[in-house]
């Protein structure tokens, strides 16, 4: 009797544990293993990138979730999630230095039929292999409001000063930047770099200390062009990106020093003026700093199963009318595909393309530097440097150290 009050047991058991599977809807209910996990920096998509998760389910049934981050703090994060086996499935690198660092975490991403449709300068590589999607092109320099500059007349430190003691006598900033370590250093320190004859090489010389940046014409005129924006506009240790943003929209502000990434930050400002890229006019420079701003890449130390969950949502969202809708136009990234097209450029977007047709560019040096520099060893000298009257040799000789203890010298 014992026995086959088991069996019964044993055979509800079972109809249990099935049941499940007869009764369907399992895309409707992602489980674990049907689901990916996304760690990207770029705030300003964060909410559309959301949104083109739930798109991709409603197509696919794979669950896609999206972690948040402040952007600052991004690599670090990242780094120590990793490390942990907790990381994401799909993650973003930013710089060759980073893709050097997590060089144990990138899957080898070449055989994507979407990277055979990107040129080979474009992707992101490691050991011989691809191992980055680059989610567009960018470019930064001064975004300035047309009915407030004249661009052409600024080519020089002397005019870029005395455009700023103009603005500033007016009521007006002549020329913004904010508190996060991008728009506070890591962007505009760029420019004295990327004007070099030998970029890499002058970098390789400095991260050895056999050049000093206070030694160098270009970033002693650099220190120069950062006192000016200190006395003459608003402290930006006080102003985060979003206020950054606002100050220019409404007239504010003359001038931020942003990239074509900002424009989407304008929708909810009645912005009744045009604006246009100003090149940051150090030693006469002309061009727009351009790059990739970031490159996918998928976690190699998941599963397989894992791994193929992510590379297939990097696929749909290249070559899929709806994650082409989600790129270009929600996400507003200029086009990176051989043959792909955005039915409307932003102003600012179409002015990085007009700058690019032109072959007026300038490169993304800061991708050389060593990894984590700019938030942990140049973002505390910047500080300093808005806080206080430091002079410009002091703030060059700052770098110069910050330089040496981000190479352990």
């Amino acid at each position: 009797m014992k026995s086959i009050v088991k069996s019964i047991v044993l055979l509800l058991i079972g109809l249990i544990l099935v049941l499940p599977v007869f009764a369907g809807g399992s895309k409707d209910k992602p489980d674990a293993g049907n689901k990916i996990i996304i760690f990207q920096s770029k705030v300003e998509i964060t909410t559309q990138l959301e949104a083109a998760a739930k798109a991709y389910r409603q197509e696919t049934g794979v669950e896609v979730e999206v972690w948040s981050t402040t952007g600052d703090d991004y690599f670090l994060q990242l780094r120590n999630r990793l490390a942990n086996n907790q990381g994401p499935d799909l993650f973003n690198l930013r710089t060759d230095a980073e893709i050097g660092q997590m060089a144990n975490y990138l899957e080898d991403l070449g055989s994507l039929p979407v990277a055979g449709k990107i040129s080979g300068d474009l992707l992101g590589k490691s050991g011989g292999k691809v191992i980055g999607v680059p989610y567009t092109v960018e470019a930064f320099g001064f975004v300035y409001n047309k009915s407030l500059i004249d661009a052409s007349k600024i080519t020089s430190y002397d005019t870029f000063a005395a455009m700023l003691r103009d603005q500033k006598a007016k009521g007006i900033n002549g020329a913004g930047l904010s508190q996060e370590a991008y728009f506070l250093i890591g962007h505009i320190l760029n420019t004295p770099f990327a004007v070099q004859k030998d970029v890499r090489g002058f970098i390789d010389r400095l991260n050895k200390g056999q050049v000093k940046m206070a030694d160098t014409p270009e970033f002693k005129e650099f220190a120069r062009f950062m006192a000016a924006i200190r006395d003459n506009s608003y402290n930006p240790l006080e102003v985060n990106y979003d206020r950054e943003c606002g100050d220019f929209a409404t007239g504010k502000t003359a001038a931020i020093h942003q990239g074509n990434w900002c424009y989407p930050m304008f929708a909810d400002y009645k912005v009744n003026f045009q604006m246009a890229f100003m090149p940051f006019p150090l030693a006469g420079n002309d061009r727009l700093a351009m790059g990739v701003p970031s490159w996918w890449c998928v976690n190699s130390q998941v599963s397989d199963a894992r791994k193929k969950l992510a590379k297939d949502f990097i696929e749909w969202l290249y070559s899929s009318e709806t994650g082409k809708k989600y790129l270009y136009d929600e996400f507003r990234f200029i086009p990176v595909v051989q043959g792909a097209t955005a039915s409307a450029l932003d102003p600012l977007s179409a002015d990085v393309s007009r700058f690019a047709s032109s072959g007026k560019i300038i490169p993304w040096a800061f991708n050389f530097w060593p990894a984590g520099i700019i938030e942990v060893h140049l973002a505390p000298v910047a500080q300093q440097f808005f806080a206080s009257r430091m002079n410009a040799d002091e703030f060059l000789a700052a770098l110069d150290k910050a330089w040496a203890a981000a190479n352990n010298r």
